[in-house]
């Protein structure tokens, strides 16, 4: 009989960030089996934070007095980078079922030199096959909400009718493995849906049309429509639709955060491994004073394990 994958991996983040204190938190907190968890971080990094539970440590190489909460720095990007570089090389041998990543710095990142716009770039890049994209999926309970574009200027997006296609199909096989007949609704670019090409045309010429070839495919999946509308419908935890597309970061982010920031869990999907993300980032502000909260790292856990 094959061995079924149950071990999760976690990387605790930037280590000036909140990623480490939080990750502790959500371990200490006696919710989870500790025996399925590898832990990839520092221990002078951990010890720093808080108290560190009994659980499997790769230690990754970290000067203690380059520990400064708050701090960017390039020595913090560098570790953040290789505890996820070291994660995707275990996640290769197949042996593992998930990864949870706490919050990184972009900006120490490339500081160190790793020019990547964020973990799910980065995990794409190490762990996509032929073909596959990683697309960034925001859950809370029954609410979801897919990001059609990730980092990047609001004057640099330009949506095509294929893309859109492919990260829809890609979020739909993804659903299929928990809901036989997903509902999708999607997110206008443009106020009020372009009002007929008045306000913009790429409703005219993305979007219906990638709505029209998804339709002919057999999905159930709303044209688009303004998005201030479909939100204030949500009616959480069981909102009308399975998954909500957005157009861009902000269109999605802000009213899942609103709705249920503690619940909220950054997703990765369309690899062969589930990663998950609390749905917040490095928190410099309060770093190293113990009061960050352990809700959604907790939440991001929970989904995987």
């Amino acid at each position: 009989m094959k061995k079924m994958k149950t071990d999760i991996i976690i990387t605790t983040g930037d280590p000036n960030g909140i990623g480490p204190e939080v990750t502790l938190k959500a371990l200490n907190s006696n919710k989870f089996d500790l025996n399925r968890i590898i832990l990839i971080s520092n221990k002078e990094v951990l010890n720093y934070y808080g108290s560190i539970p009994d659980v499997r440590l790769i230690n990754i190489d970290f000067d203690p007095k380059n520990i400064q909460p708050s701090k960017i720095t390039k020595e913090a990007g560098d570790f953040s980078f290789k505890c996820l570089e070291h994660a995707c090389n275990l996640l290769k041998s197949g042996n593992y079922s998930a990864l949870v990543t706490a919050p990184v710095a972009k900006e120490a990142m490339h500081m160190a030199g790793h020019n990547f716009s964020g973990q799910t770039e980065i995990l794409q890049h190490f762990l996509a096959r032929e073909n596959q994209k990683a697309e960034m999926l925001f859950v809370a309970k029954n609410f979801r909400v897919l990001l059609l574009t990730r980092h990047i200027a609001l004057k640099q997006i330009n949506l095509s009718k294929d893309e859109v296609v492919n990260k829809i199909l890609n979020l739909v096989k993804y659903l299929k493995t928990k809901i036989k007949e997903p509902k999708i609704a999607l997110c206008s670019l443009n106020p009020h849906a372009g009002e007929h090409g008045m306000f913009g045309d790429e409703e005219e010429k993305v979007l219906i049309p990638a709505v029209k070839i998804l339709r002919n495919l057999g999905l159930d999946i709303t044209m688009p429509l303004p998005s201030d509308t479909l939100f204030v419908g949500v009616n959480y935890p069981n909102p009308p639709y399975d998954c909500y597309v957005a157009c861009y970061h902000d269109q999605g982010l802000i009213p899942i955060k609103l709705i249920a920031q503690k619940e909220t869990v950054n997703t990765t999907i369309g690899l062969d491994v589930i990663r998950t993300s609390p749905a917040h980032g490095t928190a410099f502000d309060i770093a190293g004073k113990g009061i960050a909260s352990a809700d959604s790292m907790i939440a991001a856990i929970e989904q995987v394990i």
